[in-house]
């Protein structure tokens, strides 16, 4: 029978006084003692808990000690039911290997930046730059986050992080962002043994993310706008190529930028005489049984594709003029987000020349889109499906309520 406990190790008494706090592995009557690069005095260290005292005049810092400790013995508890499930009839040096070689793993900091990295070389720049964000964010409200180990996480630290987001003055909607990326990277961890979820500070009876959740004001066109854009071309050529961008993200289905950025002639593919554009999704072309969107090249996609035939300079094979260089990878991302900026900076400027109440942005083409076919009466499982999403519950997002019209229609069918 093995035992594996937190001790003080008495027989090691430093110049201060202290002790090595060390975890002691007993198997068959031999001992085995692994340094865990703590200390403490007698009057410190508890021993019927294995732990440091929870009395601050004691130890100022009995949390962050302890923290480790329960780091460890989760470190431990893995260790024992490895060696448990394969049936392992481990020795002495066997389990301090093991324990040792899992010391690299567990820090939050390093784990992220892991993640990022392989982000970075499967060519998932936008995720990439996600897990930066929210890692950024973590260390702007807590200095020690390159030391801390994921068992530290708990919810009370979630509950603080929410709370200087808070106070900082980011929205709801905004800190449900980053506590997403946040979990998503908890629930990896554990997946690869990086962390426990004994402390897991999300899931039933943990912090809910959901109801942070705010209603956001649907950014669309009213149809009267919308036919103003359509017919005021622009004398100024980087306006009308803003309209003529924005038109193109409408016509086709309110396409997302990116998309538009990445399409070549290749996406281009004629049947029975009908040509249409085929693609898959930026955002979603990894996910498993993920269908292209086909989009038919009505005769106002066909004119935009003639304009930009004519009046811009394309590289390569693209169809739009919005990659300019041949960029690849990180310097491709950033590419792209600078155009995006820029093409939005310039819609504004059409948006106020036209008089249009909306803020005109590329996100709004999409909604537009939305709302156009709801009001023509579309079912939204159809506008779900142009929209290239998996789950209605995404598509609602981008839809007003319905008109009392239609729920007049409804009514009379009852």
């Amino acid at each position: 029978m093995a035992t594996v406990k937190f001790v003080l190790y008495k027989s090691n008494k430093r110049k201060d006084g202290s002790y090595p706090v060390c975890l002691r592995v007993t198997k068959k009557g031999k001992l085995k003692y692994i340094d865990l690069n703590l200390s403490a005095f007698d009057g410190q260290w508890n021993e019927e808990t294995c732990r440091f005292k929870n009395d601050k005049r004691v130890n100022p810092n009995y949390e962050l000690y302890n923290g480790l400790l329960s780091h460890y013995e989760d470190r431990k508890n893995t260790i024992l039911r490895k060696f448990l499930e394969e049936r392992v009839d481990w020795t002495l040096n066997q389990f301090e290997s093991e324990f040792l070689g899992m010391s690299r793993q567990g820090k939050v900091y390093d784990y992220f930046m892991r993640q990022v990295e392989n982000l970075k070389a499967t060519k998932h720049i936008g995720n990439a730059k996600v897990y930066e964000r929210t890692l950024r964010m973590l260390a702007k409200y807590d200095p020690k986050i390159k030391e801390r180990v994921f068992s530290e996480l708990d919810i009370k630290y979630i509950n603080r992080f929410n709370l200087e987001m808070e106070k900082d003055g980011c929205c709801g909607n905004t800190r449900k962002y980053y506590l997403k990326t946040l979990r998503a990277v908890m629930n990896r961890a554990i997946k690869e043994h990086e962390a426990s979820s004994r402390t897991y500070p999300f899931g039933k009876n943990g912090f809910e993310i959901g109801c942070l959740e705010e209603e956001t004001e649907k950014r669309y066109l009213q149809p009267k706008d919308l036919e103003l854009l359509k017919n005021s071309p622009q004398t100024n050529f980087i306006l009308e190529r803003a309209r003529m961008l924005f038109l193109f993200s409408y016509y086709c289905y309110g396409m997302s930028f990116v998309d538009m950025a990445k399409l070549t002639t290749e996406n281009i593919v004629v049947s029975e005489g009908i040509e249409h554009i085929i693609y898959k999704r930026e955002k979603t072309k990894n996910v498993k049984n993920m269908k292209p969107l086909i989009i038919p090249v009505t005769p106002a996609l066909k004119d935009i594709l003639e304009w930009f035939k004519q009046n811009t300079s394309l590289v390569g094979n693209y169809l739009l003029p919005i990659i300019t260089k041949d960029y690849d990878g990180e310097q491709l991302y950033d590419h792209i987000r600078t155009r995006y900026q820029r093409l939005n900076n310039n819609l504004k400027k059409l948006g106020k020349i036209l008089g249009v109440e909306k803020n005109l942005t590329t996100y709004v083409s999409r909604h537009t889109m939305a709302m156009t076919l709801q009001g023509n009466d579309v079912s939204r499982e159809t506008i779900s499906a142009v929209l290239g999403h998996r789950d209605i519950k995404t598509t609602m997002t981008y839809l007003d309520s319905l008109s009392q019209n239609v729920l007049d229609r409804v009514a009379m069918l009852l």
